[in-house]
């Protein structure tokens, strides 16, 4: 076959699959993995070896770790009585390089939708206002997406909440830093006015 075997076709097609690969980026990480198989192809087949079998969730807040407890959550400088309420642990991710948010985190594993039969349990709801009562947070960050479904899912959490000392606060939402209002959606420009502040 002019294009490499069938093992290598499989694996063209196996990273075609990742999310931001179509074919043609996939064909060229498989050929620069094949070019230097010796530095990166059995280095990176070794660690994906290593995290499909260590790879879990944390016990307690649902972050990716190879321990039962991931190192937010086992470091006791990060007991702030803050906790940031996430959908996916992509979310948790893209917070911890922003390095602005020193507290706990607990993902939700997706959003409420009576489309898709996902209602609060199935999203360890119950779980998570334990936890704050547990852990004696005085704050939950509600970061969902501003989607339907997101915003519907940071107002049950907050209606659970209703009646304790907690605070319950969400992101701001709106113009980002740089953004051009030209090149802006007008839901997020809408958003921006409403949260508009003193300056």
């Amino acid at each position: 076959m002019a294009q490499g075997s069938d093992d290598i076709q499989a694996l063209i097609a196996l990273m075609a699959r990742l999310p931001g690969l179509g074919p043609r980026s996939a064909r060229r990480i498989v050929l620069q993995l094949i070019r230097r198989r010796s530095q990166q192809m059995v280095q990176l087949a070794q660690l994906l070896d290593r995290v499909a079998l260590n790879s879990r969730e944390c016990v307690t807040c649902g972050n990716i770790t190879d321990r039962d407890e991931c190192a937010i959550c086992a470091d006791p400088a990060r007991a702030t009585g803050e906790i940031c309420v996430v959908q996916d642990v992509a979310d948790l991710w893209a917070l911890e390089r922003g390095q602005a948010f020193r507290g706990r985190y607990h993902v939700l594993g997706g959003t409420l939708s009576a489309l898709d039969d996902i209602g609060p349990d199935e999203l360890g709801i119950p779980d998570l206002i334990g936890r704050i009562h547990a852990e004696r947070i005085t704050e939950v960050i509600l970061a969902l997406n501003a989607t339907v479904e997101g915003q519907t899912t940071a107002h049950y959490i907050a209606d659970a909440l209703e009646g304790t000392d907690i605070t319950v606060t969400g992101l701001a939402q709106g113009v980002p830093i740089g953004g051009e209002l030209d090149y802006l959606d007008d839901g997020t420009i809408s958003a921006a006015l409403r949260a508009r502040r003193r300056l």
